[in-house]
């Protein structure tokens, strides 16, 4: 039978239709090459659209590609990326796992990314897993530490709350910012450390060194660890030179948590642990004439001095017949403290729409009674396809913090826990009676019981960032396609700070009758940028990407610090006061900068990259002025080259980058400040005395980085090994300029310094069966620092003088070493200032392993060892010198002087620099995935973890990670002192914690 003209097209009409419709509905599922098991997680993408999806928890998938697509690509971290035609409507792919994460995607600009087999630069990447999923750290800081090949990572304080300061690649500035720039999903957030004002009581800057010392913590420790995707740190200049002046000392890019299309998945994690005390010291141990003996000597004339012995040593009988002997070092550092900590997710949503929503609640009581941290936080992410070629995303986070940390560190009015305690022995009573009264300390100027149990130090946070990414494609085609990308970041916090110390205290009663100090802190940053990408490839073989756009970021920080004292009563409102002295801080500043870059891809084995950024500041002397940072990287992968024969040697990569960045100068330093006065009762303005530079420029920073990457045994073995030059120009520091002009300080551009290091990576999978999985990844690391130029004459800064160490900026020596006075060995009525040591480790070492039985038992445990290194221990001095040092009464060198009195007599710095070296097991956790499914339960975990358990240190103290003086960021402009160098200064600190968690973990 014969159709008609018009039925036989009917017919083809029909077959055309549902060739369509079947090619527009297509679906499929993901799963392991191996073992078989469904992915979830993987995108699914048609290439050169923005149509896309994600696979669900059994790994399946659904999407809806655009008339005439061929392919769809299916990638994953941790998996090689696939490409499978379109040949119907069912669509099944198994993924092989990539362990030497070549085909991993790596950020290289603002708006490109290329993988990680073609990528020039060395940039380490932190997996959810990796940050968290060991052992939950207490703060998002503290989790990066050992993590980072390159990076000093240091706890400057045990406080809840955090206190941790990040260098990359060695010293980046002696006085100017050395922490790196922080980037969430595209919002450049505030990483500022603010003073409470504790300085009016403690008296800590008054004496010895002017540098804020008041333990305060990091604002980027705000951020939950737990909505955490991945991390990549930029390290080098070249990587980072396309952000400009904020990169100079490294960018953290921190993508958080997103939706996935499909089933609606519900996640509740709760965390229960403890936290302890790392270590104590311990106590002298007294009998009764060494007792009297800290009244003075036996033989002194003086009758004030016999009295005051007897009185001590009827005191320290009366102790020991009453069975009333205290460690009040135990009392005061040994509470137990309860952590909780509960997350519950919800992520899910269409092809189209795609949500995370998360919320968190993270309490720990500090091992000091009184003290604590909670976090509480909400995270909304949603992406929005609005068409093929459209498409948003928006990230909200909200963040209420609460720390409590306590009087800790150094003070010179001895009423900081650790300083009185110092003085203070064991048999001397502290404990309030039934009235509630506390007794007078008599050995030291406060009773650290009583001021634990009545003073406060809160710091109280509200923050909300917020971040929007718009991405559209202009035009495709074949061979070329254009993108807008636009991004705008908005990150607000109002900081609030209490310290309150009641009128009853020791150190109040007679002195200034009680102090209220109240700060209050509000500070928006804000970044907009927008660029144009191209891409371009005119064969399979070739491809360019032709990047262009500009960037806009503002800052506004403004602190208000009242400090009242002569409270009234039991108020603590500044206004219930006798006297009140209020301070203002005010500081803005606007960036901006042009940027262009292009990549070129050849063979898929040569990647070429060259960029150039245009930068400019209002902190610069001329504001108007663009200073320019050029970037420019090579990277050659021999194993994907024809000629290659080594078919057991998967990749084999030389790479090589240069780029420049740069350092705004602190604010303010291009004027010269006008201050209060008050003669006569008239109010008025004096001149500062710091004479304000008009010509003051950015640090200039230029960084040669070259590398091998070397991948074996279908990339069961990969080496990474790195060398870099970073040299540091005009360093920005503080000089006397000449006696006529009547100042005592100014900013000046006045010397070059420079870093050198070596980075070195091996990642191995020893074992890797069916039921048995071993990984393993092992850096080592070391970073040489040399002041290679200076103008003006050596300095010291970052400690408390000569006599105790100090570190020494110096022509020719390196920038972290650490120089005192020791006597004259040819003449004792002598001195000599010299070298005694360096705060820079010799090298640093990280040990990773996961250890993984039947996909349902993982054990996984992270080992930092940092050897060498020093510290100046003046906690082992005070204690010296109040004759409470544990070993006071040993005589290890038998020459019949005791250890104590030889210390602290010897007058040399030389014997409080320390060693700090250290083998820290920073985290280990053994984790079971309970094999229970149900229509409505995907998975049950359960897991015991413990964070810092076990350090391994010759070291003293109590911990060899310590810091007087923390990080500077806004500091610097507060305090007008502080620097990015005097790490390793410890003075009584909030001793390290460590902590014991129990996991559970539910998802439906």
């Amino acid at each position: 039978m014969l159709l008609s003209k018009s039925t036989l097209m009917a017919l083809l009409c029909m077959c055309s239709a549902y060739l369509l419709h079947a090619q527009q509905n297509v679906q499929g599922r993901v799963t392991e090459a191996v073992s078989g098991r469904p992915i979830p997680g993987v995108t699914v993408r048609v290439p050169n659209t923005n149509r896309g999806t994600i696979t669900d928890a059994d790994g399946r998938y659904a999407l809806t590609p655009p008339e005439g697509a061929r392919q769809l690509t299916f990638s994953f971290t941790g998996y090689k990326t696939r490409t499978a035609d379109l040949s119907g409507n069912v669509v099944n792919v198994a993924l092989e796992e990539d362990f030497a994460r070549l085909d991993e995607v790596v950020v290289t600009g603002l708006a490109t990314s290329v993988k990680r087999s073609n990528l020039a630069n060395a940039v380490a990447t932190l997996s959810a897993r990796e940050l968290a999923g060991t052992a939950p750290a207490q703060t998002f800081d503290a989790a990066l530490s050992g993590k980072i090949p390159g990076a000093l990572v240091s706890a400057n304080s045990g406080a809840p709350g955090g206190g941790i300061s990040v260098k990359i690649r060695g010293i980046t500035s002696v006085f100017s910012n050395s922490q790196p720039l922080y980037v969430v999903d595209g919002v450049f957030m505030n990483n500022a450390s603010v003073p409470a004002g504790l300085n009016d009581v403690t008296a800590a800057a008054t004496a010895g060194n002017p540098n804020n010392q008041d333990n305060p913590s990091s604002r980027i420790a705000d951020l939950n660890p737990a909505d955490i995707e991945s991390i990549e740190i930029l390290k080098g200049a070249s990587a980072a030179a396309l952000y400009g002046s904020k990169a100079a000392a490294g960018v953290v890019l921190i993508t958080t948590k997103r939706g996935r299309s499909g089933r609606t998945n519900i996640s509740i994690n709760q965390e229960t642990g403890f936290v302890k005390v790392r270590k104590l010291l311990g106590q002298r141990v007294f009998t009764a004439e060494t007792a009297a003996d800290l009244a003075g000597p036996a033989d002194s004339p003086d009758p004030d001095v016999q009295a005051a012995r007897n009185a001590n040593r009827q005191e320290f009988l009366d102790a020991q017949s009453a069975g009333r002997i205290y460690d009040y070092e135990k009392e005061i550092y040994g509470n137990t403290g309860l952590l909780l900590s509960t997350n519950l997710s919800v992520s899910g949503g269409s092809e189209k729409t795609t949500f995370y929503f998360a919320a968190n609640r993270r309490s720990e009581d500090g091992i000091i009674k009184g003290t604590g941290y909670l976090n509480s936080s909400l995270r909304l992410n949603v992406d929005h396809r609005i068409n093929d070629r459209i498409s948003v995303g928006v990230t909200t986070n909200y963040i209420n913090s609460s720390a409590d940390r306590g009087l800790t560190n150094n003070d010179n009015n001895g009423v900081t826990y650790g300083v009185a305690l110092s003085s203070t022995p064991g048999f001397t009573e502290l404990h309030k009676d039934n009235l509630g009264n506390y007794p007078r300390n008599r050995f030291a100027a406060s009773n650290p019981l009583e001021t634990r149990d009545k003073m406060v130090n809160n710091e109280t946070t509200n923050r909300f960032i917020t971040g929007v990414r718009l991405d559209a494609r202009l035009h495709e085609n074949d061979k070329t396609n254009t993108r807008l990308v636009a991004n705008g970041g908005v990150d607000f916090y109002n900081l609030k700070t209490s310290a309150v110390f009641p009128r009853s205290l020791q150190f109040m009663e007679n002195t200034v009758g009680g102090a209220s100090i109240q700060g209050n802190t509000n500070n928006i940053n804000t970044n907009l940028y927008g660029y144009l990408v191209n891409t371009f490839t005119p064969n399979s073989s070739l491809t360019f990407v032709t990047t262009v756009g500009a960037t806009l970021e503002t800052g506004n920080f403004d602190n208000i610090l009242v400090s009242a004292t002569q409270l009234i009563g039991t108020q603590t409102n500044v206004d219930q006061a006798g006297a009140a002295n209020p301070r203002q801080f005010r500081q803005k500043y606007r960036d901006n900068g042009i940027f262009a870059q292009e990549e070129v891809t050849i063979l898929d084995a040569v990647t070429a990259t060259a960029g150039i950024r245009f930068d400019r500041s209002t902190n610069n002397g001329d504001y108007k002025k663009y200073y320019v940072y050029p970037k420019a990287s090579l990277s050659w992968n021999l194993a994907k080259m024809d000629f290659w024969s080594f078919s057991s040697i998967n990749s084999f990569k030389l790479r090589a980058a240069y780029g420049q960045s740069g350092n705004v100068p602190p604010y303010g330093s291009k004027f010269t400040a006008l201050i209060i006065s008050n003669t006569g009762g008239l109010p008025g303005s004096f001149v500062d005395n710091q004479l304000g530079n008009t010509g003051i420029k950015p640090e200039k920073q230029t960084e040669l980085e070259t590398g091998l990457d070397i991948s074996i045994l279908d990339g069961r073995v990969n080496l990474e090994a790195t060398y870099y030059n970073k040299k540091i120009f005009d360093l920005l520091l503080r000089r006397l300029p000449p006696g006529s002009t009547g100042f005592n300080a100014e900013w000046v551009n006045a010397g070059d310094l420079r870093n050198q290091g070596i980075e070195l990576g091996l990642s191995l999978l020893p074992v890797n069966t069916k039921h048995v999985r071993w990984s393993s990844n092992i850096n080592w690391w070391r970073n040489r620092s040399r002041v290679t130029r200076l103008t003006i004459p050596a300095f010291s800064l970052g400690a408390f003088g000569n006599s105790l160490g100090t570190f020494y900026i110096e022509q020719g020596q390196p920038a972290t070493q650490i120089k005192g006075s020791i006597p004259d060995p040819n003449d004792a009525s002598k001195n000599l200032f010299v070298t005694l040591g360096n705060s820079e480790p010799d090298f640093q070492m990280s040990f990773f392993n996961e250890l993984q039985l039947w996909s349902n038992l993982s054990l996984r445990f992270l080992v930092h060892w940092k050897k060498g290194g020093d510290n100046i221990n003046l906690t082992q001095l005070l204690t010296d010198l109040g004759g409470t040092s544990p070993d006071w009464d040993d005589d290890k060198n038998g020459n019949g002087v005791k250890d104590g009195p030889e210390r602290a007599n010897a007058g040399s710095a030389a014997i409080f620099v320390q060693d700090a070296s250290y083998v820290r097991i920073r985290e280990i956790g053994l984790y079971y995935n309970i094999p229970l499914q149900t229509r409505f339960l995907r998975a049950v975990r359960v897991g015991v973890s413990a964070n810092n358990w076990f350090t391994f240190t010759d070291y003293i103290s109590y911990d060899p990670e310590v810091s007087n003086f923390g990080s500077n960021t806004i500091n610097t402009a507060i305090s007008r002192g502080s620097n990015g160098i005097s790490t390793g200064v410890e003075v009584t600190p909030f001793p390290a914690s460590r902590r014991m968690s129990l996991h559970v973990g539910i998802d439906f």
